[in-house]
């Protein structure tokens, strides 16, 4: 009797210790297994409590390290076989990161675990970060480069470099070439002129769908409303304003208030560029081209053998801003003569043969060119 209860006890011992390894060894997942991609804590205080947790029996306790043990040993085998590979060994830290982290749950000894799993963090996202940097800086780069100062220099003919002067308009310090054109005028008598090589750009900018109507102040329009256009290409004027006359006299005749010489909206010394003046620059000596001879190179189809450099500035047409690089239009000092709305103007296109001329409304935005008084 004694015998069999001895062996029957035995039997059950047995039977218990089998139950407590099956309970213990699902607290460690294989590493690789999808239940161990589970998240850590965030505060340390949130794994000294996970890990206070998993530690409240002794023998849990001591299963569990055994278990890390094993878990540990086997991810470090895993991570030198697969070290030799170059490439394949990134594959294999996230593989490991697994496995280790369900080491850091079970024990407390994953805490240095954890702050090596920050540091490839911070180091992966500070890898980012510098990424995005250098994308950042070189999408600034165009930016930085098409903020720089326009080169004046650019429409004017390189020939004749050695005839060309600076004049600096004290109301804004804007600095401008020009060039003395000799030729013939309209009477064909011998003509000199001293005449802006560009346009007119003076003035506070307003929106191109208003009038140019406050007569204490000059005003421009710029191409598209952009003043980088009114660098480049000048300031568009309505016919008042570039008279330097009240709004009014763009809807009725201020014929009376023109004078020889008319500064209008130039600087002081200069004058308003006549029919005359731009006759003689047409037909300036040595210019065998006519009005291509008065066009720029640079992108508006002529020759400047005059060196006026006349560029594709566009205009403001019922309060649109059109044709930039396309065509030019400019007031003359007169009235036109179909209304005393109108202004007498001078226009030029990429492909214009010939001096071009009409009346057309006041109100229409141009060019302004501007010639020394001698």
């Amino acid at each position: 009797m004694k015998i069999f209860n001895a062996l029957a006890l035995s039997i059950l011992l047995a039977l218990l210790a089998a139950c407590g390894d099956e309970s213990s060894s699902s607290v460690s997942p294989e590493p690789g297994d999808d239940s161990s991609s589970f998240v850590i804590p965030a505060s340390s205080g949130d794994l000294q409590s996970s890990s206070s947790q998993k530690s409240s029996g002794k023998d849990k306790s001591s299963s569990s390290e055994k278990n890390a043990k094993e878990s540990s040993s086997s991810a470090t085998n895993k991570n030198s076989s697969s070290s030799v590979d170059g490439d394949k060994s990134s594959s294999s830290v996230k593989k490991e990161d697994s496995s280790s982290s369900a080491v850091k749950v079970s024990s407390s000894s994953a805490t240095p675990k954890s702050s090596s799993s920050e540091e490839v963090k911070q180091s992966s996202s500070s890898i980012v970060a510098s990424s995005s940097s250098v994308k950042s800086s070189s999408s600034v780069t165009p930016k930085s480069s098409s903020s720089e100062a326009y080169q004046h220099w650019y429409p004017l003919n390189g020939d004749l470099n050695d005839k060309y002067a600076k004049f600096t308009d004290p109301r804004n310090k804007r600095e401008y070439y020009y060039i003395q054109i000799d030729g013939k005028d309209t009477a064909g008598e011998a003509a000199s002129i001293k005449v802006m090589a560009e346009n007119l750009n003076v003035g506070e900018m307003v929106r191109g769908f208003k009038d140019q109507k406050d007569d204490s102040k000059i005003e421009r329009y710029c191409y598209d409303n952009d003043t980088t256009n009114c660098d480049r290409y000048g300031g568009l004027y309505q016919w008042a304003e570039m008279m330097q006359l009240p709004f009014e006299c763009n809807s009725k005749s201020c014929a009376d208030s023109i004078k020889p010489n008319h500064q209008g909206v130039c600087p002081e010394g200069w004058r308003l560029l006549t029919y005359n003046d731009f006759y003689i620059i047409v037909n300036s000596n040595g210019n065998t081209h006519g009005v291509e001879g008065v066009r720029s190179t640079f992108g508006f189809g002529g020759y400047n053998t005059t060196g006026y450099s006349l560029v594709g500035a566009g205009y403001n047409w019922d309060y649109s801003f059109e044709r930039l690089n396309e065509s030019t239009y400019w007031h003359y000092p007169q009235e036109g003569s179909i209304g005393n709305n109108t202004s007498f103007v001078g226009y030029q296109g990429r492909t214009s043969t010939k001096i071009g001329t009409q009346s057309t409304y006041k109100t229409h935005g141009f060019s302004v060119r501007c010639v020394m008084v001698e």
